[in-house]
């Protein structure tokens, strides 16, 4: 057990509920589908986890869809204790946890490195509050104890569609908390600030860090959240507008018309030297 894992768990366990790994995903995602359900409009999106199989020997890791019913057996067999097990806070319309398969967002999540009790104690200082104010951070619903660090969790009142450009756009809101959350000296004992993809999995509640071998332990630090509340803490050019799901057109109404022009003058002449072969022209030519 590292002293930062220590010294923050002593912390939060004193001031904050733990949560167990099993009401956690329950929570987290509770629209899953029930196992043999299966919705071809994509209208039940699933949490996909990956679980290291322990009793492979190549202990390889493999995928896993998230379905509601079995859920408390899975989490028994598949998560809880388990080496190495990573999940994200997006649900997906097909197996494969891949960004471009993603259609919701349950939670938006951080990983911050480096966190000792000094550190945890100066983002509480930050935590909540006016937005306006420097250096204010979101409260977040859950802390995660990592090993050596901390698993940040913004979780939705209501899942996030994920429109191609909501995406985009959610990618830049991440990246301004990163920045807001990641002070070397304050918040972190390391140096270099760690962006990460909307899609990043991260080790699972429940499951050990077999680095340091210490269990991830979740704790409930506030509310739900909405994307306003987050937007709030973030420069305006970042933050996420769900009337724009698509990115706009570069084509102008003039550029239009002047493609539209063009593409007749060209192809009215060549449908004009188009001429229909009938079979006796044909044979006349051979």
């Amino acid at each position: 057990m590292t002293e930062n894992y220590r010294g923050c768990y002593e912390y939060l366990s004193a001031q904050y509920p733990e949560v167990g790994g099993y009401e956690f995903y329950k929570e987290l995602f509770p629209d899953n589908e029930n196992s043999g359900e299966r919705h071809t409009d994509f209208s039940h999106p699933n949490a996909v986890y990956l679980y290291r199989d322990e009793q492979s020997e190549d202990k390889k890791l493999r995928r896993r869809k998230m379905y509601n019913d079995t859920w408390e057996q899975d989490y028994m067999e598949f998560v809880e204790g388990n080496s190495l097990t990573l999940c994200s806070g997006l649900a997906y319309r097909r197996k494969e946890n891949r960004l471009e398969n993603a259609q919701r967002m349950y939670a938006l999540i951080f990983d911050l490195d480096g966190v000792g009790l000094a550190e945890l104690r100066n983002l509480f200082l930050r935590f909540g509050g006016d937005p306006e104010r420097v250096r204010r951070l979101p409260m977040p619903t859950f802390l995660v104890l990592s090993g050596t660090g901390l698993h940040i969790y913004y979780v939705f009142q209501q899942p996030i569609d994920l429109y191609p450009n909501i995406k985009i756009q959610l990618k830049s809101l991440k990246y301004d908390l990163t920045f807001r959350l990641w002070e070397y000296g304050s918040t972190s004992q390391v140096k270099a600030i760690q962006y990460q993809s909307i899609n990043q999995s991260f080790r699972m509640v429940g499951s050990i860090n077999d680095k340091h071998g210490t269990e991830l332990v979740a704790f409930r630090t506030g509310e739900r959240v909405t994307l306003d509340y987050l937007n709030a803490y973030a420069k305006p050019e970042n933050r996420v507008d769900v009337n724009k799901p698509f990115s706009p057109s570069k084509m102008t109404r003039a550029g239009g018309y002047f493609w539209t022009r063009l593409s007749v003058a060209i192809f009215r002449p060549l449908c004009a030297l188009q001429k229909t072969y009938t079979r006796n022209d044909f044979l006349h030519h051979v």
